[in-house]
């Protein structure tokens, strides 16, 4: 018996969808429209959130030592730092290693020539950060540390990373709210028409003793097709936009010296997929179920 009631539900609201062509298809397209954009955001903000990633392992802050500080203050002070909130991890950089990076980098050891005796390279601390908000923080407990000479660190590209992280994320929920809204009030209409050229049909299965339910069951049904099919379209569409556009981005000079890998479509896909999937799911239910709660006053 149950199983005779669902397929009917989903044979009449699969009948209903493609009974209004025009209003179905307009339904999708501008679903897929609002859903398109809302995916653009959404893959650039995974991506931002990809690059800091990789930043916060790279990025850190140099910790300078005073030259006076002993080894056992040099230890001291790098246990101390390791114990901040914060710190992801703590690398000690020696006179002599500082020196010999300077060589590697300039590749010309004559330019230093005598100045192993005389090392005028800090020892110090290189840090990396859990999370590059809590820079400003971590800087002020290392301040306050004993044998601390000086700090460095790129503040101000953290900062610009992190402001445009964050104001990828406001963008893309404003953007997903009115996405809602939109698609919401069109599944809502063109299920309105349909629940109007029912609306006789639907007054004698009231009148026979139909449950609220058993009406609702294929407009339902019938709002769920439309956003189903609207998230799958998108998908497809959005996947052939990233990958077209990454061709050319993975080829440019400018990402190729930068050092940092953004996100391949198919890393991304599953989790775009169930973010279309849940949002048109949900649209097409909500959008259905306003619709019928006015038309047909239950």
């Amino acid at each position: 018996m149950r199983y005779n009631v669902f397929s009917y539900l989903i044979k009449e609201g699969f009948k209903s969808t493609f009974k209004q062509k025009k209003m179905t298809s307009a339904s999708i397209i501008i679903m897929c429209a609002t859903m398109f954009i809302f995916g653009l955001f959404f893959v650039i903000g995974e991506n931002v959130n990809s690059v800091i990633t990789q930043i916060e392992s790279q990025q850190g802050i140099q910790i300078f030592i005073k030259d006076d500080a002993t080894d056992a203050d040099i230890e001291t002070l790098g246990n101390k730092i390791r114990a901040i909130n914060g710190v992801n991890r703590v690398t000690f950089v020696s006179k002599e290693d500082a020196l010999n990076s300077m060589k590697t980098t300039l590749g010309d050891e004559s330019l230093f020539e005598g100045w192993d005796e005389e090392n005028p390279f800090p020892a110090s601390y290189f840090v990396t950060l859990t999370d590059l908000s809590l820079n400003d923080e971590v800087q002020s407990q290392i301040n306050k540390l004993d044998n601390v000479d000086q700090i460095e660190s790129e503040n101000t590209t953290i900062n610009r990373l992190q402001s445009l992280a964050n104001g990828i994320q406001i963008t893309t929920v404003i953007i997903l709210v009115l996405l809602i809204i939109i698609s919401i009030f069109i599944i809502s209409y063109t299920i309105k028409l349909t629940v109007h050229a029912r609306r006789r049909e639907i007054s004698i299965m009231k009148y026979v003793g139909a449950t609220n339910s058993f009406i609702r069951g294929p407009f339902i049904v019938e709002g769920i097709i439309i956003g189903v099919i609207s998230a799958v379209i998108t998908l497809v569409i959005l996947g052939l936009a990233y990958n077209g556009v990454m061709g050319k981005i993975g080829d440019s000079i400018l990402i190729q010296e930068m050092g940092f890998g953004l996100l391949s479509f198919s890393e991304m896909f599953y989790l775009v997929l169930t973010v279309y999937l849940v949002l048109g799911v949900g649209i097409g239910v909500l959008g259905s179920t306003i619709s019928m709660r006015k038309y047909l006053k239950v």
